[in-house]
């Protein structure tokens, strides 16, 4: 009788101090996610992208192609900054631990040029990546964890590579932001003869005319 009683008693307190917004046992993938965003009007088209995680393990070929935009119009400058929100699909990156920094090659079809660059991602913007999948967001507790970390290459005219996770509550927060090179070999590593992947889109030569590239913006 006395053994049942301390039981109860461990499990009383255990119950009074269990973290409401514990996500540890909310389902989640166990991988992360890589998506590629770009500002409105600025068309890019990223030909590779590669990911050495934590331990040191290279992941090739983790994502390309169209990066998240759009067109908004012309009444005002969508373009300047990353706007409100950051998001969009991606590629979940299979196999690899937290990130310890991103590869990526892309063209800036706005400018006609072609960058490269590594990125290192900060120990902090991986305890958000885990503290997003494994806690809930205080504002809305009765809802589960989010099912998988994130991480957005942003990528800008003049090579501006920026990044972002989200936290637990899905804000986007700024982790990172580099100067990328000029990539020697032009567009496709040389194999189309300098042509890139597609021409400037008639929207976007609109907006340029009316607002130029916000260079420093971003």
């Amino acid at each position: 009788m006395r053994v049942f009683i301390t039981l109860l008693g461990v499990l009383l307190l255990s119950g009074c101090h269990a973290d409401p917004l514990s996500g540890k046992n909310d389902p989640k993938d166990p991988w992360w996610q890589l998506g590629f965003i770009e500002p409105f009007y600025m068309k890019v088209w990223v030909e590779d992208s590669a990911v050495e995680d934590i331990n040191g393990q290279l992941f090739p070929h983790t994502g390309g192609g169209s990066a998240a935009g759009g067109d908004l119009g012309y009444d005002k400058e969508w373009a300047r900054g990353w706007g409100d929100t950051v998001g969009g699909s991606g590629w979940s990156v299979v196999g690899a631990n937290l990130p310890k920094r991103i590869y990526v090659r892309w063209q800036s079809i706005v400018e006609q040029q072609t960058y490269r660059a590594w990125v290192s991602i900060p120990e902090e913007a991986r305890k958000i990546m885990v503290t997003s999948t494994n806690r809930r967001c205080p504002e809305t507790p009765h809802q589960t964890a989010r099912y998988m970390a994130s991480v957005y290459i942003g990528l800008a005219p003049g090579g501006i590579v920026q990044v972002w996770v989200r936290d637990e509550c899905r804000n986007t927060i700024k982790v990172a932001r580099v100067q990328a090179e000029v990539e020697p070999l032009g567009p496709s590593q040389g194999k189309t003869n300098g042509r890139y992947a597609y021409q400037i889109s008639e929207g976007s030569k609109r907006y340029i005319e009316k607002y130029g590239i916000p260079y420093g913006s971003w």
